[in-house]
């Protein structure tokens, strides 16, 4: 074992996939000369040479394109965006042929492609770069969508997303990319589609994915002094979602929050709600509350961006709602 920041660890992921599989390579702005626009691509243009991490003008549309292109000829693309939104430039590519060259195509083609980067917000960035598309990239079918929390998992889903012979949408956060964890010296993948408890608890299910869990976390410490007991689902895959981890929560719990950072409007947290409503309406002992944040864009000021942004006082407040608690 050995202490691995987050950037570390997707350049080692992308390294040792690289290393196993010389069709695999690695293209977008900054990736080559710069090491990464975050340094989550440090040494590999040195070991793989400029055919392999390719540096690209700011022409997402065109080397999203290109990378749909070359899984055509053989090729297994991993593109990093800057961050996710400038992605938008490029949503085209992604969602109307990276996703569906397999079905227009008769099965003839598949489309073995990782799009991965930063994505939602990281401070007073402004509106244009805070936003979290994750719940639009999870609404299209022929896409797989992978939002990771922490180093270890985003190893082992990075490593199985390169394998994955689909288009993957692979989400980090630039606010993460400075955390440290544990890494295995040996080998390891994670399940596409599978969720984890990180904590179990007895009194109500919380439900997050990537970098906003951590309120989750911080609520639960706070919920437990109180004598509440909360148990916590990291998501990690958004498509396809493990609803089963979810429901048998929840039947164990009776109560649910579902903390995200996309807006509300058709977010993962409503389509959560509506499937537990389905299938374990009948162990619910309080409606399901949701948080995510305002249906407005991120402002930019320091102290309405620490209203907007979900805080941990946010989870503890619905926690305490469900369970009936002031």
């Amino acid at each position: 074992m050995a202490v691995k920041t987050f950037r570390e660890v997707i350049a080692e992921a992308m390294s040792e996939e690289m290393r196993r599989d010389p069709s695999v390579y690695l293209m977008g702005e900054e990736v080559a000369e710069y090491n990464g626009a975050y340094k989550a691509s440090k040494g590999m243009l040195d070991e793989f040479g400029p055919g392999r991490v390719v540096d690209t003008p700011i022409s997402e549309a065109g080397f999203a394109g290109i990378g749909v292109g070359s899984t055509m000829n053989g090729c297994r693309p991993i593109i990093e965006f800057m961050t996710f939104n400038f992605a938008l430039v490029g949503i085209d590519q992604i969602i109307n042929n990276a996703a569906k060259i397999h079905l227009m195509s008769g099965g003839q083609w598949g489309c073995p492609i990782v799009f991965r980067g930063p994505t939602g917000s990281a401070g007073q960035l402004g509106a244009t770069h805070s936003q979290s598309f994750d719940n639009w990239f999870a609404n299209t079918p022929g896409l797989k969508v992978i939002v990771p929390s922490n180093p270890y998992d985003a190893k082992g889903l990075l490593k199985t997303a390169i394998r994955d012979d689909d288009p993957v949408i692979f989400m980090e956060s630039e606010q993460m990319y400075g955390d440290k964890m544990e890494i295995p010296d040996e080998e390891y993948l994670i399940p596409i589609g599978v969720a984890d408890i990180k904590r179990e608890g007895t009194d109500l299910t919380i439900v997050s994915y990537g970098k906003v869990i951590k309120q989750a976390y911080a609520a639960a410490e706070q919920l437990e002094k109180e004598g509440i007991s909360a148990e916590i689902i990291d998501l990690r895959t958004l498509r396809p979602m493990d609803y089963n981890t979810i429901i048998n929560s929840v039947k164990k719990t009776n109560r649910l929050v579902v903390l995200e950072e996309s807006w509300p409007y058709g977010s993962i947290a409503t389509e959560i709600t509506y499937m537990i409503q389905q299938k374990a309406f009948d162990y619910l002992d309080a409606p399901v509350k949701r948080i995510t944040s305002p249906d407005t864009s991120a402002p930019y000021a320091a102290n309405l961006f620490d209203e907007w942004f979900p805080s941990v006082d946010d989870v503890v407040k619905a926690a305490k709602t469900v369970s009936y608690k002031k």
